[in-house]
């Protein structure tokens, strides 16, 4: 095994590999957004591109949450001899953060406090030669990656990350147009000088069956979905042809929203926002039977039964609680002991996992937090499972500091089951984990690659995917295959289209540094 030389790279602890060393001359030639798969060392290629570029001024690495922003911390730290490297935060004083800007050769940081600060003028970035956006297909819309863009000057080089942009053209086109990048550099497991890096890893699709009263349940919530779609149709709002998915009520509701605010007043606009907002919440009461259980559907059902009661409840609950099956629906949900078949399938994966190897790693994905705290206790009846809940911070969930130390424990081995909602999804390194399970498919083919990139990592790894036949989650998991089919193709595409176009001129110009191109 050859190691990288560089002055600024400790000296035999990074593998020199051929397509990450070509992925760096990319990104030192032209802004390049860098798609590389989950476990082949992005954050090496973001490390290399760094050292080149510190000869001719700071860097700034970007990173969307605090975990991510600590892993990166001790990655640069430990790889980067004689560099200055900090990490800013929003709870540091502004004068703070100017000061270890002045001070640092590398400065890490979520983009939220660099965007306030730049739009404050506390500091600017005329004394960087380089910006890397980690996880960059965030850099849509007023995410503060955009902000941050906006001030680098015209010579400063920018390079994004990520494993999966997505397969939306347009999307990933924007994410291109905002952040400068001006090239994409795409490698797969597939591409002969990654190949031999590749661990296998093995997607096991399990089916299970609907338990009987939980297909009564849904067959009573898809009648009531029924008859406010008809409403829906008879007030021309909706297609008869279209399915009643929440993507379609979405477009419902923002047309009926854009038809209000340009002063529209009639009984079918607030009549169909009401009629719409029923049909959501009914998609999501069908969506946590079918795909989450008894258990995750009775918590949903009781706070839609509390809000109707409160003085100022939603009318959308109050027509679902005073629907006339509602009653019916109630009794079958409060006399049944019946579970989802997916929480004892977890737990013969998990037990057995397990028992084939003690010192196996475990990750449970779960699209929502009732069920992770379902998913916790039943797991944790294991014979040698140590579990634990990662969580975001939203409604009393797991600070950042705590999300940190839960993932160390987790590498330590002091758990080896780890129960996460999408938070655990991006970017985050749990390298040694042997197995993930999707407790549910989800139809983004970005969230489907980072959660299946958890594992396959240093070792061979095992995906096993929960799937309900004839619900939704058949749906979600075609949807998410589909687009992840289509995404290298609209890559290539976009690749092209960009290599023909002429850089972008909206970038203020540099202001401080000496022209700079290396």
């Amino acid at each position: 095994m050859s190691f990288v030389s560089h002055p600024r790279i400790v000296p035999d602890r990074v593998e020199e590999r051929r397509y990450q060393t070509s992925m760096v001359q990319g990104c030192l030639g032209c802004n390049t957004l860098v798609i590389l798969p989950t476990g082949l060392g992005k954050t090496v290629v973001a490390l290399r591109v760094a050292a080149e570029f510190l000869a001719s001024g700071k860097v700034m690495i970007l990173a969307p949450t605090k975990p991510l922003v600590d892993q990166h911390s001790r990655f640069f730290s430990e790889m980067l001899s004689g560099t200055a490297v900090s990490v800013m935060t929003g709870a540091m004083k502004p004068e703070s953060r100017a000061r270890m800007v002045e001070e640092s050769d590398v400065v890490i940081s979520t983009p939220q406090c660099v965007a306030n600060d730049l739009e404050s003028s506390r500091y600017d970035l005329d004394g960087f030669s380089l910006v890397i956006y980690d996880e960059a297909h965030r850099g849509v819309g007023n995410y503060s990656y955009v902000t941050v863009a906006e001030h680098c000057w015209s010579g400063m080089r920018s390079v994004g990350m990520t494993a999966s942009p997505g397969s939306d053209y347009e999307r990933i086109k924007e994410v291109c147009e905002n952040l400068d990048l001006r090239r994409i550099d795409i490698r797969s497991d597939d591409d002969p000088d990654v190949s031999p890096y590749v661990f296998d890893t093995y997607v096991n699709r399990i089916e299970v069956n609907m338990p009987p009263d939980l297909v009564k349940v849904s067959a009573i919530l898809r009648a009531m979905l029924e008859r406010y779609t008809e409403e829906l149709i008879s007030l021309g709002l909706m297609d008869r042809g279209w399915p009643a998915s929440t993507k379609h009520m979405l477009t419902i509701g923002a047309t009926l929203q854009m038809r209000a605010s340009r002063g529209e007043r009639s009984p079918v606009v607030f009549k169909g926002l009401s009629l719409q907002a029923v049909c959501i919440k009914l998609l999501h009461a069908i969506n946590m039977a079918e795909t989450q259980g008894m258990t995750a559907l009775r918590i949903y059902l009781d706070k839609l039964v509390a809000e109707s009661r409160a003085e100022k409840g939603g009318k959308a609950v109050k027509t679902i609680v005073g629907d006339p099956l509602f009653p019916k629906l109630a009794r079958v949900v409060r006399s049944t002991n019946a579970e989802h078949p997916k929480i004892s399938k977890a737990m013969s994966l998990v037990s057995m996992i397990l028992a084939d190897d003690p010192g196996s790693k475990v990750l449970v994905f779960s699209q929502y937090r009732d069920t992770c705290d379902l998913l916790v206790s039943k797991l944790s009846l294991i014979p040698g499972a140590r579990v634990g809940k990662l969580v975001g911070q939203a409604n009393g969930g797991l600070k950042q500091k705590d999300q940190i130390e839960l993932l160390s424990r987790f590498r330590s081995g002091e758990y080896n089951v780890v129960v996460s909602t999408s938070v655990g999804e991006e970017g985050l390194d749990v390298s040694s984990t042997n197995a993930v399970i999707f407790y549910e498919p989800v139809p983004s083919e970005i969230r489907t690659i980072q959660r299946r990139g958890r594992t396959g990592r240093k070792n061979d790894g095992e995906v096993y995917v929960l799937i309900a036949k004839g619900t939704m989650d058949e749906v979600f998991d075609r949807s998410s295959k589909r687009k992840e089919d289509d995404m290298r193709e609209r890559l290539e595409r976009l690749s092209e289209e960009l290599s023909r176009s002429s850089p972008r001129s909206s970038r203020r110009q540099q202001s401080g540094l000496g022209d700079f191109d290396p």
